[in-house]
């Protein structure tokens, strides 16, 4: 059966001139020639089905016409060539024809599709299965004997044991923004710049700082009677808002009796934040962290926005358990009776970021400044994150060992208040990508339905991470030159559809100004995809990527906050042991005489002390005990110790950047001293590294014989 009616067409005009016993008129005089790669198949490995065979068949005629060339030679001239068979010249071109239409074809210097392994995508699928046909890549949805490009997992680095290729997580991100862990990052960075990470609430983590807690909230009620706070308790391994829950007073007993059994972060609620249509809202932004050294920060232009379903109301004794009045969460808000379904991206309780946007840049609001500062929160917060992932990332992928590179999208939780400050809620190593919802038929039966705002906002994400991270993405430039090249959507976003009057100070339509792109036609676009021609571009159908680089584009406004960055270097340089997360005493030692910051004021055995201490405070409420040691956080604390006594009368921040200066001095002038201690050691007359043939060959028959001779003297030595 004929795939199309140009090849039904095509295949008939062939069966009349075989049946009239002539070649083909466009084919007359022309020898048949084949493509080797002309079907466009990837190579497949041995267990998956083989091509048909009227793929194969080409290679027959080139067969025929050497046999034929051959008898040809050994035939007086006057005989006549019998003709090619006009049935093996069909299937050949019936074989192009195909090939055609099949994306990037191999041989002649053609590009291989990108091939994906979804195997562990979970839930994300649906929305990477739409990408992948949308990108033209392979997909190997029950995984694949040979390795991949790119493997899409749903949940951690660890879903499966990869050596090669990119994968979608970096070990130790799932660990990283528990909220514990990410509270204590940010502690960090706010002890350092207070000023700088005011967007993170007060914290404190129970139940180790329950005590503390209690007291902090006690001294500010003492000095300001008036002040009537409200906190909100989160368990560290809670997710889609399960297990939080808002209190008034410390010692409600909620609290204390799940503090063993469940750790938790407790924060102060945030007043006032920004309503519309008088309901609370969060926006979850996707966020892409491409590299990790050199860091590689990109934002998606658009986000979606979580709406409650209750009017907001200021939290008081009465309201406090109205969760769909004070938790945005989507997975809570979706089971209430006020929740509202759209498929508009500016109506119901899940909407675009965009649509939200333009509606406040109807009111006259600086739509830049706000996104100017969800920037700054996003890379400052990834700056908070960063050292400790290196550690993990040494610990699973040492260097010098095969392994997989990585990246990963984030989903980060952001609150705007009323005077448009953004805060942050929390950060997701595993945002849902779902495009679909539940719909209730009748009690306990649901139907998945799809959910366009989902599609529109989150296909893009997948497609367009997919795009910045293409394995082929040079040759594929160099094949296309003008696959960098701007195009317009052919279907534009919700932010494209806007009015430009509306959305006249927003940061994205100064952004497009800037950067004007041609307009294609639909018709343009529309025969590209259509015809699949190889030598045009493949991303020509493509809209242009939604995700912007944030850094290094802004790399020079945030560098100096990279300080515990640098401790966490220093402190993978001594770990000595590769695979390791933690500093043994002898490198903790190593790394304080190297640095030279022993002294008479600090001696040796103070310095033991201090490793001891710091570091069974630290391994008694952590929860890895997987090997004993100094974790990096005990490192910081100590490092800080240590600054703030070398370096008195300073801020801390200079303090640690003193100490930090001083000990990559040291360890400069150590790599330098080693360095030339390793030139010396090599013998200064060394042979030539290029010797010709001749000369090899003369020395490697030379070297037995003198083996020989020396076999000899000796025998002769013992005789006499």
């Amino acid at each position: 059966m004929w795939r199309s009616s140009p090849e039904r067409e095509l295949a008939a005009s062939w069966e009349a001139d075989a049946a009239a016993g002539r070649a083909p008129a466009a084919e007359a005089g022309e020898p048949p020639r084949v493509d080797a790669g002309a079907a466009g198949e990837p190579e497949r490995p041995a267990r998956e089905e083989q091509p048909k065979a009227v793929l194969q068949a080409p290679a027959r005629p080139r067969a025929a016409e050497e046999g034929d060339a051959r008898v040809a030679r050994r035939l007086p001239p006057a005989l006549p060539l019998a003709p090619p068979r006009p049935a093996a010249r069909a299937l050949c071109q019936l074989a192009k024809a195909r090939g055609r239409g099949r994306g990037y074809r191999r041989g002649s210097g053609s590009l291989r599709p990108v091939t994906v392994d979804s195997s562990k995508a979970r839930t994300s699928l649906d929305a990477l299965k739409i990408s992948l046909r949308q990108l033209r890549w392979k997909e190997f949805p029950f995984g694949r004997r040979l390795p991949c490009d790119i493997y899409w997992h749903g949940v951690s680095f660890h879903d499966n044991d990869i050596l090669s290729g990119q994968v979608n997580k970096f070990p130790g991100m799932t660990e990283m923004v528990r909220k514990i862990t990410l509270s204590r990052a940010l502690r960090i960075m706010q002890n350092l710049f207070p000023e700088e990470y005011n967007f993170y609430p007060r914290s404190w983590i129970l139940p180790e700082e329950f005590q503390l807690f209690v007291a902090q909230v006690r001294m500010v009620k003492d000095g300001d009677p008036s002040w009537k706070p409200t906190f909100i308790v989160k368990p560290d391994g809670g997710c889609q808002g399960d297990g939080i829950y808002l209190i008034k007073d410390p010692n409600d007993i909620r609290l204390t009796g799940t503090l063993q059994s469940r750790p938790a972060v407790v924060q102060e609620y945030i007043y006032k934040p920004l309503l519309i249509d008088k309901l609370k809202f969060d926006i979850r932004l996707y966020v892409l962290l491409k590299s990790l050294d050199p860091l590689e920060i990109y934002i998606a232009k658009d986000g979606l926005s979580r709406f409650c379903t209750e009017p907001y109301q200021e939290p008081n004794p009465q309201n406090l358990h109205h969760v769909f009045m004070h938790l945005t969460n989507y997975s809570l808000n979706i089971h209430s009776g006020k929740f509202i379904h759209s498929d508009s991206a500016s109506t119901g309780s899940k909407r675009t970021f965009s649509s939200i946007l333009c509606r406040l840049s109807s009111k006259g609001v600086d739509i830049k400044k706000v996104w100017s500062d969800i920037i700054s929160l996003v890379i400052k917060t990834v700056i908070a994150l960063t050292p400790e992932l290196k550690v993990f990332y040494q610990s699973d992928i040492p260097t010098g060992r095969p392994g997989p590179t990585c990246f990963q999208i984030l989903g980060f939780d952001i609150l705007l208040m009323k005077s448009l400050k953004p805060m942050l809620l929390e950060v997701n190593a595993n945002p849902s990508m779902r495009i679909e919802h539940e719909y209730e038929l009748s009690p306990g039966v649901f139907e998945n339905i799809p959910s366009l705002v989902d599609e529109e906002v989150k296909v893009a994400v997948i497609r367009d991470t997919l795009r910045l991270m293409d394995p082929l993405k040079k040759k594929k430039e160099t094949h296309f030159p003008d696959i960098c090249m701007g195009r317009k959507h052919r279907i534009p976003p919700v932010s494209d559809r806007m009015s430009s009057s509306k959305f006249k100070g927003s940061s994205l339509s100064v952004a497009r100004s800037q950067h004007p792109e041609k307009p294609v036609t639909g018709k343009e676009d529309l025969d590209c995809e259509m015809t699949g021609d190889p030598d045009s571009n493949p991303e020509a159908h493509l809209p242009s990527i939604c995700l912007k680089q944030v850094f290094p584009k802004y790399a020079k406004q945030f560098n100096y906050l990279r300080l515990v960055d640098r401790m966490a270097n220093l402190f993978i340089r001594f770990l000595g042991i590769k695979g390791t997360m933690k500093l043994g005493p002898t490198g903790f030692r190593t790394f304080i005489r190297n640095c030279k910051l022993s002294s008479s004021s600090l001696s040796m055995a103070a310095v033991d002390i201090l490793y001891i201490d710091i570091t069974r405070r630290w391994n008694s409420v952590t929860l890895d005990q997987r090997d004993s040691g100094m974790c990096l956080q005990a490192f910081v604390e100590a490092f800080f110790f240590l600054a703030q006594r070398k370096f008195k009368m300073l801020p801390l921040h200079e303090q640690v950047a003193s100490l930090i200066d001083l000990c990559e001095y040291h360890l400069s002038l150590l790599d330098e001293k080693r360095l030339l201690c390793g030139r010396r050691r090599r013998p200064q007359s060394s042979p030539p590294q290029e010797m010709n043939a001749r000369t090899q060959s003369a020395a490697g028959s030379l070297a037995p014989r003198m083996i020989g001779a020396n076999k000899l003297s000796h025998s002769r030595h013992a005789l006499s």
